[in-house]
């Protein structure tokens, strides 16, 4: 066709049809725009929302907890809130995002623990007391008696849980004659399933009462009382704690760890449990699999942070003493041992944390 036809046939578009097009080209990228702030108001809010910590019933856990959640208020501006709850329920709500962190989490005990590892769910982070420990305790004065306090040993020959049988009327149950009483620690606690199969792998189940305590304080008042009236007692307990630091205890030999057998004990329905010392304890932050893609900086906060167990253990010991709440003792910790916490934070997140002191 001769380009004269060609510019005949040209379609020539009214005045008004431009006006629209260059409309509906602002509209578009005017919904752009919005778009992308709608997606960063979106993100905004989800920062506001409180990260749930679980509040921990134990006095380590409950001091940490608030320690963490302080620099993450006063560093970052980020609003926190706790939900109570047994550590198997906890490490349930972590996995389903429920809550976002656990500020001790002894990793690798708890099935509900290990599975939402392997399925991503779940992170252990850092390494945040090295040197804790767990076992079956007694008092010192049980084996070598307490010469200054009149007390004469019990048990001398006590060395290890395949004593204990013999010593049963030793550590008597009020309320159970002809048997002993072993303290176990509060039920809902992943160590409680494992106190109750070592009863049973260690032949101990008929010949003492699992005595369960209500709570973590319920149990250091029970050791507690026994021991400042010169009784003997048979105990789980776990550092990093004030009692240990504050009592001569002795902890009583158990097998070697076979990693075979601690699947046996932290299974409660296992009818053949058998014997081992518990597995080496690593104390973690337990955070959700999406806290640790939301917060990468208090992820990158959480893989530094490394309590030392001598100043931890006097802290919960003063923190005992005074009948503190944790967040009171964790406000202290922060005033008078900078030199620990400013090395977890990015030197201008530790000033903002300073200056809120």
């Amino acid at each position: 066709m001769p380009q004269a036809d060609v510019d005949s046939f040209r379609p020539v578009f009214p005045a008004p049809f431009e006006v629209s097009m260059k409309s509906i080209t602002r509209l578009l990228g005017c919904s752009l725009v919005a778009l992308g702030l709608l997606g960063q108001t979106a993100v905004a809010v989800e920062k506001n929302t409180p990260i749930q910590f679980g509040a921990l019933t134990w006095e380590s856990g409950s001091l940490i907890t608030e320690v963490l959640r302080t620099l993450v208020e006063k560093g970052y501006g980020y609003p926190t809130d706790t939900l109570p709850g047994s550590t198997v329920s906890l490490e349930t709500a972590l996995a389903k995002n429920d809550i976002q962190v656990i500020a001790e989490e002894w990793t690798g005990r708890s099935p509900v623990w290990v599975k939402a590892e392997a399925d991503g769910k779940v992170l252990g982070l850092g390494d945040i007391v090295k040197g804790a420990t767990e076992g079956w305790w007694v008092p010192e004065y049980v084996i070598k008696g307490d010469a200054a306090k009149g007390i004469k040993p019990a048990a001398p020959d006590l060395k290890s849980v395949a004593d204990l049988a013999r010593y049963k009327d030793v550590f008597k149950d009020p309320e159970a004659p002809g048997k002993g009483r072993f303290l176990n620690s509060p039920s809902g606690w992943t160590s409680e399933i494992v106190n109750t199969q070592k009863l049973k792998a260690y032949g101990l189940a008929d010949s003492f009462v699992n005595f369960r305590t209500g709570s973590g304080a319920a149990l250091d008042a029970e050791v507690a009382s026994s021991i400042r009236r010169g009784k003997p007692v048979l105990f789980y307990y776990w550092s990093p704690t004030p009692l240990l630091g504050k009592y001569k205890l002795i902890k009583l030999d158990e097998p070697a760890f076979d990693a075979e057998a601690w699947k046996t004990l932290t299974d409660p329905g296992n009818p053949d449990p058998r014997g081992t010392s518990s597995l080496a304890a690593t104390l973690s932050i337990g955070v959700s699999a999406e806290f640790s893609k939301q917060y990468p900086e208090l992820v990158s906060v959480f893989e530094q942070v490394d309590f030392p167990i001598d100043l931890l253990n006097r802290t919960l010991g003063e923190m005992s003493e005074k009948h503190e709440d944790a967040s009171v003792a964790a406000a202290r910790f922060l005033k008078q041992h900078p030199e620990v916490w400013k090395a977890w934070l990015p030197a201008d997140v530790a000033a903002k944390v300073s200056s809120s002191l």
